[in-house]
């Protein structure tokens, strides 16, 4: 949770909001391969899509 508050006060201090939606893009993405490698039972659905 730090490395959010980090990320925020980077992009809040520098003005960068438009980074923003790459960002949670990225976390999004990540999140989704590691979901993908554990879970067996899912991947018919995350194939689908």
């Amino acid at each position: 949770m730090e490395t959010v508050r980090e990320i925020w006060e980077f992009l809040r201090v520098r003005k960068k909001f438009w980074l923003a939606p790459i960002i949670i893009a990225l976390m999004l993405l990540g999140l989704l391969m590691t979901v993908a490698g554990q879970a067996g039972t899912l991947a018919p659905f995350i194939y689908a899509m």
